[in-house]
């Protein structure tokens, strides 16, 4: 069960401290995009997360990977001014090892941020790179995310009995 937890959890991606990724070597930041950089009723991304994405975008690759559509992530890629890969197929490393290969990065210089357990902290430790889990930005998520969310809080509860992870107790 331990595939599930993620290395850094969060309450969101303004609380995370970048300068220690940087000093860890992380050189590539894979963000999700509904939920962790803006809502899934958002069409472009908002300004607070648009003005952090810029000032990471100095000291890091900045990509976005999503389950999403094409459609759905082309306004925040066009925005932001980076790439990134739609229809990712989370917990699928297909994705990882894309962005992986393209930028030329070890698997060390990687770290995925996101807000399900089941799709973006599982991709990333199957893909054995630096995860860190925020809390969901809104309630509202896509219909498939539903069932993830339950699998999720199963996994949560099996892990707060072991005392190794409650949501709302931040660490890292």
């Amino acid at each position: 069960m331990g595939i599930f937890r993620p290395k850094i959890y969060k309450k969101n991606i303004f609380e995370i401290n970048y300068n220690l990724l940087k000093d860890k070597g992380i050189k590539c930041l894979i963000f999700d995009l509904d939920n962790t950089l803006g809502l899934i009723s958002h069409k472009n991304c908002p300004d607070e997360a648009k003005n952090l994405i810029k000032k990471l975008q100095k000291d890091f690759t900045v990509v976005i990977s999503s389950n999403n559509t094409k459609k759905r992530i082309k306004p925040y890629l066009q925005e932001l001014g980076i790439e990134g890969t739609s229809w990712s197929m989370k917990p699928s490393i297909k994705s990882l090892i894309y962005i992986k290969n393209k930028y030329k990065l070890h698997k060390k210089e990687m770290c995925i941020i996101g807000d399900q357990i089941v799709t973006d902290i599982l991709a990333g430790n199957r893909f054995k790179i630096m995860t860190i889990l925020v809390d969901p930005l809104g309630n509202k998520d896509l219909k498939i995310t539903g069932l993830n969310r339950k699998i999720e809080e199963k996994i949560i509860k099996y892990y707060e009995k072991k005392g190794l992870f409650e949501r709302g107790k931040y660490y890292g």
